[in-house]
């Protein structure tokens, strides 16, 4: 296995190694389903080839709520398999993954000792279902724990609170490190290469062409022939489909989430707080270092929008929900330094309300063979790629073999969270700093360190180790500054872009336009909020 590096800085090579190969298995989308598949594919010794139209993990798989959960709330919908399930992957992740994996207990506010007992009777069952062990077991809290561990939470009204340990990740880096992995392992990877058609001969998908999306040319760029191809496309899966069959049935139902960004100084919870909003959903406020963030909504949206449009009304449903909670001054959108999107790529269901659709993953094979994945939840992306596998290595003739994903750990997973980072804060000065750097970059976090750490270290080992070929790639799903840093990691894109000018052979124009991007998307996450903050 080598280092998994990802360096694209010569995208002519790596497109012209492509054309004409041959594969055992086409990934077509790398979230962190398709990742996933890439890398268990790979690892089992099948010839894979990974291709993403935009970004790795530019859809769902860094817009997410940023949970590595058990899956609760599955429990009051009767759900037990994937309860049962999410339990299961939720400790696998933590194996392969430790610095992605941090944990953090959940505050639930009981009313009455009534609903004290009823909390207590479902996480109870959730933990004989999930095998969870005694340390990590939910706690109960009186009224006046509450008071005193969460003084921000108006604990008049609340007799106390159940409190159980989650987990809290990187999406996007959880995302990456798979598709390094499955590198690692053999797969061949290209970001920035959409599917222009595919292949059939005989009535059946054998391979797919590609199309450069940094280029100015509209045309075919590589051909790639495939036994099997799985349609991994997220929210795109149906475009993805009708490519094989232009009458394709929509199969998706797309949901909107959104979350928002403030100070922790505005809301200074040391736990995540779960509360009712308006409608009944449960919300989440989550401490992340200097931070705090809400949410989310889940609402009906008809487009499969790279960035959908933030409305003051998802802004005005989260707060509404933290203020009926909350003792602190009420937030105003003056408060969002930061807030982003996404579209969840669910099942659709007749007759269901967004929250109620389940998350459950389904697999459809097309007329061509083409395998279409949708659905799940990203607790549980592991487990979906495993079986996905073994359908591949059935559909190509083979016994399938046992999946090895989740002992092994991914590429900055072999590490001691606790000694890195007792390691790396003297050298830094700051903890929190050293929290940050590990709970980015695992492993790998110490070699960033010696180099000084920051935006320009950063953007250089993205370039050089982690694919990143634009500058919205960095800012946004490696650094993650975009929605946890100062003034939105504003202050950051210039050196940043800097740095990967001189890697990237950009103009000075270029640099300039990748800069005046990400300050447009900035700027468009904020339109519907007043006054609009962090615009320069």
């Amino acid at each position: 296995m080598d280092s998994g590096a990802l360096d694209f800085r010569d995208r002519r090579r790596v497109l012209d190694g492509l054309d004409g190969e041959s594969f055992d298995l086409i990934v077509i989308g790398a979230g962190v389903t398709g990742a996933g598949v890439a890398r268990d594919a790979a690892m089992r010794g099948l010839k894979v080839a990974l291709v993403e139209a935009r970004d790795f993990a530019s859809g769902t798989s860094s817009r997410s709520s940023k949970m590595i959960h058990g899956g609760l709330r599955y429990m009051a919908q009767g759900d037990l398999a994937l309860v049962h399930e999410a339990a299961s992957e939720r400790k696998a992740v933590e194996r392969i993954a430790p610095h992605l994996t941090r944990q953090t207990p959940f505050v639930i506010p009981a009313k009455t000792p009534a609903v004290t007992a009823k909390l207590r009777a479902g996480l109870w069952a959730f933990e004989k279902l999930g095998s969870v062990p005694k340390d990590r077991r939910h706690e109960v809290w009186t009224r006046r724990d509450l008071e005193l561990r969460e003084p921000t939470v108006e604990a008049r009204e609340f007799s106390g609170a159940v409190v159980y340990p989650e987990y809290l990740t990187e999406d996007a880096r959880l995302t990456l490190a798979n598709v390094r992995s499955a590198k690692a392992y053999g797969a061949q990877v290209i970001s920035y290469a959409p599917v222009r058609r595919l292949i059939v001969e005989n009535g059946k998908a054998v391979g797919v062409v590609l199309s450069d999306a940094l280029s100015s040319e509209d045309a075919d760029r590589a051909r790639l022939s495939g036994r099997v191809i799985v349609n991994a496309a997220g929210p795109w899966v149906d475009a993805v489909r009708r490519l094989e069959d232009g009458a394709a049935r929509t199969q998706l139902q797309l949901t909107k989430g959104v979350h928002v960004v403030v100070p922790r100084h505005r809301l200074p919870v040391s736990r995540t707080i779960i509360m009712p909003a308006s409608d009944r959903r449960s919300v989440f406020a989550v401490p992340k270092g200097e931070f705090t963030y809400l949410g989310t909504t889940d609402t009906f949206y008809p487009e499969s929008d790279y960035w959908p449009a933030i409305e003051a009304a998802d802004v005005d449903y989260l707060l509404a929900a933290a203020q009926a909670r909350f003792a602190t001054p009420p937030l105003g959108h003056q408060d969002i330094v930061a807030a982003w999107s996404g579209v969840r790529p669910l099942v659709a269901q007749e007759g269901k309300s967004a929250s109620d659709i389940s998350r459950k993953d389904e697999v459809w094979t097309g007329p061509a063979g083409v395998l279409s994945i949708a659905g799940g939840k990203l607790t549980a992306y592991r487990k979906m790629a495993e079986r996905i596998v073994d359908m591949v290595q059935q559909a190509i003739g083979q016994e399938p073999l046992a999946a090895a994903t989740a002992q092994t750990p991914l590429i900055g997973g072999d590490l001691d969270p606790a000694v890195v980072l007792a390691r790396l804060e003297p050298k830094l000065g700051s903890r929190d700093a050293a929290e940050r750097l590990v709970g980015l970059y695992g492993a790998e976090a110490e070699d960033l360190a010696a180099g000084g750490a920051g935006p320009i270290v950063e953007a250089r080992h993205a370039v050089l180790f982690e694919g990143a070929v634009t500058l919205e790639d960095y800012w946004v799903r490696r650094s993650a500054r975009a929605w946890f840093d100062h003034n939105a990691g504003l202050d950051a894109l210039g050196p940043a872009a800097t740095e990967m000018a001189g890697l990237l052979g950009w103009s000075p124009q270029e640099t300039n336009r990748q800069i005046d991007a990400c300050r447009a998307l900035n700027t468009a996450s904020r339109a519907a909020l007043h006054p609009v903050k962090n615009e320069a």
